[in-house]
């Protein structure tokens, strides 16, 4: 992971220098603020390693990489609004810390933002990745759509489940490396397939989250375990458990899935419980290893180097093999 630490220490650096307070102090200190609460910066990092991979020194792709977590700061100051969250990353939300039309401003300016960083391109990569980055954006809004939906509806199926999160989480991930990709002028099929590559592994590494959160350690996972039961949120294990269980237990997920207990942990035991039955923690590990094989043979496709594909390899077995 020393690689990952390189890139993720030069794209801080480069955020530090970038993003700084101007005035109003009341629109940029909130900007400043959810940039800094830290997080995996796993994108921009994604960014950065496809530019040198397909032979490209990462620095030419570091404000592609801003943009990238630019807009996925904005995303989450406004997903905390609408959730009415208290905290992320372990600390106050924007909106909780000013107030809610302090975080639809500067979300706004953040999102502004992130499309000036392509500014820094020529004309024809700066087409590019504007376009890419319109496309993804409105899609990440449909996945955002798509789960607030979900909420109120009993018949979510998994296809639209997974196309929910592939929307919302997915295609940012394989947004992010085909930015790398057209800094680095990358044929066409390279930036489709390294796109892809990304897209896989983002539905992987949200499946895993959705694992995690039932299933993590408390201790490293870095959120409330049991967190989705607790809301109700009907993941990839609700749904499969839903799939696979008798009539006696659907009821009783369905009938767990529609209270709001004071005792949570008694809660979150029945439902693992149903879950275990189900078989539901095994199908979504299958799911998991399915979208990673997915995107490993989407390299075999691109015309890089062994080397650079042993280093791809090794960054998906990485993230998959994560706990927290």
């Amino acid at each position: 992971m020393t690689q990952i630490a390189h890139y993720r220490d030069a794209f801080i650096a480069y955020l530090d220098e970038k993003i700084v307070l101007n005035k109003p102090k009341n629109l940029y200190e909130p900007i400043l603020y959810i940039l800094q609460l830290g997080g995996k910066r796993l994108r921009p990092v994604l960014t950065l390693m496809t530019a040198e991979i397909f032979g490209t020194p990462y620095k030419k792709a570091l404000d592609a990489a801003l943009a990238v977590e630019v807009f996925h700061n904005f995303s989450l100051v406004h997903d905390d609004i609408m959730d009415a969250a208290p905290l992320r990353r372990g600390k106050a939300t924007v909106h909780e810390k000013w107030d809610v039309n302090t975080g639809i401003l500067s979300g706004d300016a953040m999102l502004i933002i992130a499309y000036q960083l392509f500014e820094n391109y020529d004309g024809t990569t700066f087409r590019e990745l504007a376009k890419l980055f319109s496309k993804t954006a409105i899609e990440v809004c449909e996945g955002q759509q798509y789960d607030i939906d979900f909420e109120t509806r009993n018949d979510v199926t998994i296809p639209e489940y997974l196309k929910m999160i592939e929307y919302k989480t997915a295609v940012l991930v394989g947004a992010a490396m085909k930015m790398g990709a057209l800094v680095a002028n990358a044929s066409e099929k390279d930036a489709a397939g390294i796109y892809d590559f990304g897209r896989y592994l983002g539905l992987a590494f949200q499946l895993q989250d959705d694992y995690l959160d039932a299933y993590g350690n408390p201790e490293t996972f870095g959120k409330q375990v049991g967190g989705d039961i607790i809301e109700n949120k009907k993941t990839y294990l609700y749904l499969k458990a839903l799939e696979n269980s008798s009539k006696e237990n659907k009821e009783k997920l369905i009938e767990l899935f529609s209270s709001q207990p004071t005792d949570t942990t008694k809660k979150v035991e029945l439902v693992k419980q149903l879950f275990n039955e189900s078989n539901a923690p095994e199908a979504i590990k299958e799911a998991i290893q399915v979208y990673t094989s997915k995107a490993f043979q989407v390299l075999e496709t691109l015309n890089i180097g062994e080397r650079e594909k042993q280093s791809l390899t090794l960054f998906g077995k990485q993230l998959m093999n994560r706990t927290v």
